[in-house]
């Protein structure tokens, strides 16, 4: 069986009287692709913001290739292996796209040049050399979130979280996307994926998790969960059983 790299047990996170997350309990193997999938507020980026650190959980532990991290602050889990991208992307517009991977990169290189000389092979490895030297404001949508993902790729993390990275893509521009996904895996880094387009993330995921009303509705193959009636009935719809 393979290590295990991730652990969240029995986690719980409500705001006042709404609980969006109960109970989350998963583990991650270390080199998968995870899918994680549901309906809107189900509870997923406030899990990915369990997991890196934005959030702390009123009950449950974290544990992060065996060492309990519930209670580190972001910058610290980045520092262990940590990283992520966002729903929205974040960058610094007034900077130019070389200066933006710079920035995570000096979560592992503390000398100017070297965290530079990370950030141009992080571009390189995103296919968004030839952008290095672009104002981030001016990037296209597709372009800033390759940019988020290299931002997160130069932190040098075991652990990606990316936040609907191939969301309101062209399918010629999410076919470039899965295939920069894949390239990430293939070097080593665990990913774990948010993504609400279904006909691009089964094919690409080695399993998947399904969260509904904060809850795990079911896990395990795609073509296991995408025939779980659970989850038709919660989240894929009556179209999808007729597909």
């Amino acid at each position: 069986m393979a290590e295990t790299i991730l652990n969240v047990e029995d986690v719980t996170l409500a705001f006042g009287g709404l609980v969006a997350n109960r109970d989350v309990t998963l583990d991650v193997a270390r080199g998968e692709i995870l899918g994680l999938i549901g309906p809107n507020g189900a509870g997923k980026s406030t899990l990915f913001n369990l997991i890196s650190g934005v959030y702390r959980p009123n009950r449950g532990r974290i544990r992060f290739e065996g060492a309990d991290i519930t209670a580190l602050p972001p910058a610290e889990r980045c520092r262990r292996g940590i990283a992520r991208t966002f729903q929205v992307p974040r960058s610094f517009d007034s900077m130019n796209v070389l200066e933006n991977v710079t920035v995570g990169a000096f979560a592992r290189h503390a000398k100017a040049a070297q965290a530079r000389a990370a950030a141009l092979e992080t571009l390189e490895r995103v296919d968004l050399a030839h952008r290095a030297d672009a104002v981030a404001g001016e990037l296209t949508p597709p372009e800033k979130r390759r940019l988020e993902v290299a931002r997160a790729l130069a932190t040098g993390p075991r652990l990606l979280l990316l936040d609907e990275v191939l969301t309101g893509l062209t399918p010629s521009e999410a076919k470039a996307g899965v295939a920069l996904i894949r390239r990430v895996a293939a070097a080593g880094v665990t990913v774990i994926m948010v993504e609400h387009v279904m006909e691009v993330v089964m094919p690409l995921v080695d399993r998947a998790v399904v969260l509904n009303l904060g809850s795990v509705l079911a896990q395990g193959l795609p073509a296991e969960v995408v025939r779980d009636e659970a989850v038709i009935g919660a989240y894929l719809g009556e179209r999808h059983r007729a597909a």
